[in-house]
């Protein structure tokens, strides 16, 4: 048996649903946003959202802001508690290694019906160094671990609770049903880092938060995968992902209030 960190620190936040696609899927929603450390959003565009195995990926960008602390709220709307595997940059935000995001990591617990928020890289069972947007060079990977190949993602896993044994009597009645699919191993990949305007995540000033240890046995693959990809918002101008265009002028509306002097004539006269 497993024992993984329950964090015991809470907040609301909007949700992102976890539709039925066949199978034995979560009854409900989960969702994961970055939040700034008054409780406000930070811009997001949607970018995929698509199914591998029993696997739903959801991908967004958003726009960071330099030197602003940030937290990652997730709240659980199905009946089951969930293990979270949370990476920022690569890295698992509670054991500070490389993370591919599976069921074997360090992960939080979100009972049913309940909400979470995490603040920072823990560093022992009651503190957790703050979250802050920064240069790639100034970012927990690399000043660290010499490691970018991660750069600019949060990541989260999730994962249900392998079901319990049932009793005797139980599982007799339960002889004969047809099993439920089992899921498919989810592909790798890796994002890439431009060094020059990569946004990255500092280990920040420490914070109290307290966590316990509780048992809990991870399904092998995760029912949900959630990227975000920040970007400074000249990146994103950069790469379309954001309008940045100015208006066009309107030369009636955007007239100066007063007449200009012609060309040349000097306003001594």
């Amino acid at each position: 048996m497993r024992y993984t960190l329950v964090s015991i620190l809470a907040m609301m936040v909007a949700a992102v649903p976890v539709y039925p696609h066949g199978g034995d899927r979560l009854k409900g929603e989960i969702s994961i946003e970055v939040v700034s450390e008054n409780g406000g959003l930070f811009r997001t565009i949607e970018h995929q959202d698509f199914w591998r195995g029993e696997t739903r990926i959801l991908k967004k960008y958003l726009e960071a802001r330099r030197g602003e602390n940030y937290g990652i709220v997730i709240r659980n709307r199905t009946p089951d508690r969930i293990g979270v595997v949370i990476a920022v940059d690569g890295r698992n935000i509670i054991s500070g290694k490389k993370s591919n995001l599976r069921n074997n990591e360090g992960m939080y617990l979100v009972n049913a019906y309940e909400q979470a928020r995490y603040d920072g890289w823990r560093t022992d069972q009651d503190t957790v160094h703050k979250f802050y947007f920064t240069d790639m060079t100034d970012s927990y990977a690399v000043t660290t671990f010499s490691d970018s190949t991660a750069m600019g993602v949060i990541a989260m896993a999730v994962y249900r609770e392998e079901e319990r044994p049932k009793p005797l009597c139980e599982q007799k009645r339960l002889q004969g049903a047809p099993a439920a699919p089992s899921a498919e191993n989810s592909g790798k990949g890796k994002w890439g880092a431009t060094k020059d305007e990569a946004a990255g995540t500092g280990f920040g000033e420490p914070h109290y938060s307290p966590v316990v240890k509780v048992a809990f046995e991870p399904e092998l693959n995760p029912v949900q995968k959630t990227l975000v990809k920040y970007e400074w918002r000249s990146v994103l101008c950069r790469k379309g992902i954001l309008n940045c265009r100015r208006e066009s002028s309107n030369r009636l509306w955007d007239e100066g209030e007063y007449a200009p002097y012609p060309p040349g004539f000097s306003r001594n006269q």
